[in-house]
């Protein structure tokens, strides 16, 4: 399954998985880091596309960047 991780306004986390999970079938958005306010869409694999229109869309009234995997900063030899 498709995902990206978005880097957002803590504020702005509600609203961006309100919107999203209103499409339903489309994605899920769960919350990963509250603090940094990295969240993870779980996109469905039929509707990739979709998916980024809808984010490029919602560009213009939630600010939000692409990231990496927070899992992936922190991980390393234990």
């Amino acid at each position: 399954m498709p995902y990206k991780y978005l880097k957002l306004k803590r504020k702005n986390i509600s609203r961006l998985q309100f919107i999203i999970e209103g499409y339903e079938g489309l994605a899920t958005c769960s919350t990963i880091d509250k603090n940094k306010a990295v969240v993870k869409l779980f996109i469905m694999p039929d509707f990739v596309s979709e998916a980024v229109e809808l984010l490029d869309n919602l560009r213009n009234e939630i600010e939000f960047e692409e990231t990496q995997s927070p899992e992936s900063e922190t991980a390393g030899p234990r």
